[in-house]
């Protein structure tokens, strides 16, 4: 068997998603989706989300992991809120319920980690 060779890609190179109801713009950059980056047990989404603009609650079978890249918000999850800001880390095991609010002046950009992939 031969290794197979790393894939390097850009935001660029991804395919764009659309979150219902929400006006942020996520990019799925490691994704089955991604025939540039086709990974089966993991996913990649970077999600751009101007100032003001709310990604309401929800939930999934998926773990997710949130890294804030840039600007600050607002997470909303089942029975609290919390603020969040470049640097944070948030786990989400399966079905926990989460939204995010961009309450800054500037983007909030976020790394989105899944696993298995969203579909």
């Amino acid at each position: 068997d031969q290794p197979l060779d790393p894939m390097i890609e850009t935001v660029q190179d991804g395919v764009p998603v659309v979150y219902p109801g929400c006006h942020g713009v996520g990019v799925r950059v490691v994704h089955p989706a991604n025939p540039r980056a086709p990974a089966k047990n993991m996913g990649l989404v970077m999600f751009y989300v101007p100032p003001h603009v709310v990604l309401e609650p929800g939930s999934h079978e998926t773990e997710e992991t949130y890294v804030i890249l840039e600007g600050s918000g607002m997470m909303t999850f089942s029975c609290f809120q919390r603020e969040v800001r470049k640097g944070d880390f948030v786990y989400l095991p399966p079905w926990c319920e989460h939204g995010i609010e961009n309450t800054g002046t500037e983007s909030l950009v976020v790394l989105i980690a899944t696993s298995p992939p969203n579909p």
